[in-house]
């Protein structure tokens, strides 16, 4: 089986910040990729703009090196490639002065019956400069949208600020906030594993399942992000968005159709029934981790401190949260949450974890019986693992064994795991929001998110050292063993 391909009506993409590291390890790899599954109907430009000094020319050989260093092999060709630099503009524009809006509002003329998108590939310090050059310069069309990229603000004060700053010039339904968690193949398919199959959704609740884990772990550490880093931590960096993100996708209730209004609406009611973690039960629900020096990927590597270059932090690298959902479906349920840097392995996956049965018929001889599970493995090799119990084959009794169902995507489907951003970047052009977050759902998840702060200044809650190469501080292990659980953590 193969996938269909729809093309997409012409488009004009403009991408702030259009020599910097998104841009080229994931918006033009991306948008390669979709020009050569035949998605691009003519004609449609990608036009780079930033600061720098450069000629369409000029850009054109940028975007071709970094297609070549970011492609996998066998992706880059030559002639694909130069097709798709043929379609790709610059325009050196300042954010904060009357510099090049001109030249870029001449260029966009000779497109403005097209679909138009502005991709904000910059930090949130200068979304607003650029919405309101965009404005006063009469960019707006009637097909423009906007994608703007996380952090939609560090606090819900700051949040709510960011988004009056760009409504005051966009409607929401043009403004595309991005998850690229929520591109994943995976996590789409929890939907079809959830509403598309009679077998899951009657289970699907606090009176079949024991307790859900969702586990994003990365190998690296700082990568040349200690300026933002350690004034934000991995609560905001990772649970107020792609971890908050999938527990919506797991715990929300039917959707009443795939439209995205419907979609969104039921993943803002599981944000708004999550439990407060405030000063009070903060240090029993929460726990705070700091990488120290260790092993990773086969080498020795620094601690978080020795990163910073000798400074003094208690910023965390490391969190383990158990989250309530208080409501009829999830009532008891808890949902174990972690994220951190410099861990065994670089790991994205939610583990729904059934209850055991009532009674078992089989003697002690057959053996343990594992409770089941369902994996859902977002990165690496996406695919979706169900746990069950069979008989062992051969004479001789029962023996049970635990076994799993194994679908890896790339072996099941005879196609390519196109990234996320691909589709994505194309939903917007298709006016799709389903896969993006609504202005309430990024405050509902900060009204969330800042007791725990604020919980955690409250009581001095320091962070708990973790050597690199492992799966956390202890902590982390009581926090979930205390309940008689145990996390996942096979790679």
């Amino acid at each position: 089986m193969s996938s269909q391909i729809i093309p997409v009506e012409p488009f004009d993409y403009v991408v702030f910040g259009g020599t910097g590291d998104l841009a080229e390890r994931k918006l033009l790899p991306a948008l390669y990729h979709r020009q050569m599954e035949g998605q691009f109907t003519e004609p449609t430009r990608i036009i780079g703009a930033s600061r720098a000094s450069l000629s369409h020319d000029e850009y054109r050989r940028f975007a071709s090196d970094a297609l070549k260093e970011h492609l996998k092999s066998g992706e880059f060709n030559e002639a694909e490639v130069e097709r798709f630099t043929s379609r790709l503009y610059y325009v050196s524009v300042d954010a904060k002065s009357e510099q090049g809006w001109d030249d870029l509002k001449k260029l966009l003329e000779e497109g403005k019956d097209r679909t138009r998108a502005f991709y904000l590939a910059v930090g949130p310090a200068i979304f607003s400069d650029i919405s309101e050059k965009i404005r006063d310069h009469k960019l707006i069309t009637r097909n423009t949208r906007i994608v703007v990229e996380k952090p939609i603000g560090r606090d819900l004060a700051s949040a709510t600020e960011l988004n009056d700053t760009i409504g005051k010039v966009f409607r929401e339904e043009q403004i595309f906030r991005i998850d690229h968690y929520l591109g994943k193949e995976t996590v789409q398919n929890l939907m079809a594993l959830r509403f598309a199959n009679a077998l899951y959704e009657p289970l699907w609740n606090s009176a079949h399942i024991d307790h859900v884990q969702i586990t994003v772990s990365e190998a690296v550490g700082l990568e040349n992000r200690a300026g933002y880093y350690d004034k934000a931590g991995a609560l905001r960096d990772m649970v107020q968005n792609h971890i908050l993100q999938l527990l919506c996708f797991v715990a929300m209730e039917a959707p009443t159709s795939m439209d995205a209004e419907a979609v969104r609406d039921e993943k803002l009611k599981v944000l708004r029934a999550l439990k407060p973690i405030t000063a009070s039960n903060v240090e029993q629900v929460t726990v705070r981790g700091q990488y120290r020096a260790g092993a990773s990927s086969g080498g020795p590597v620094k601690g978080y401190l020795e990163e910073l270059e000798g400074g003094v932090s208690n910023t965390e690298t490391f969190v383990a949260i158990k989250a309530e959902i208080s409501n009829w479906r999830w009532a008891g349920v808890p949902f174990y949450l972690r994220t951190g840097k410099r861990m065994a392995g670089r790991m994205s996956e939610i583990v729904i974890t059934f209850k055991q049965i009532p009674h078992s018929i089989f003697d002690q001889s057959a053996g343990r019986i594992s409770a089941n599970q369902l994996m859902i493995r977002l990165q690496p090799n996406e695919g979706v693992k169900q746990s069950l119990m069979i008989k062992d084959p051969g004479p001789g009794g029962m023996r049970l064994r635990n076994v799993p169902l194994d679908m890896s995507f790339a072996e099941a489907f005879a196609v390519r795991n196109a990234d996320a951003y691909e589709r994505l970047l194309l939903d917007v052009i298709r006016n799709n929001q389903t896969l993006f977050v609504r202005r309430d759902e990024v405050e509902a998840a900060w009204q969330w998110i800042d007791p725990i702060l604020k919980a955690w200044e409250a009581t001095g809650q320091q962070v708990q050292g973790y050597t690199a190469g492992t799966w956390g501080p202890s902590q982390s292990i009581a926090l979930i063993e205390r309940d008689g659980r145990t996390w996942n953590d096979a790679i």
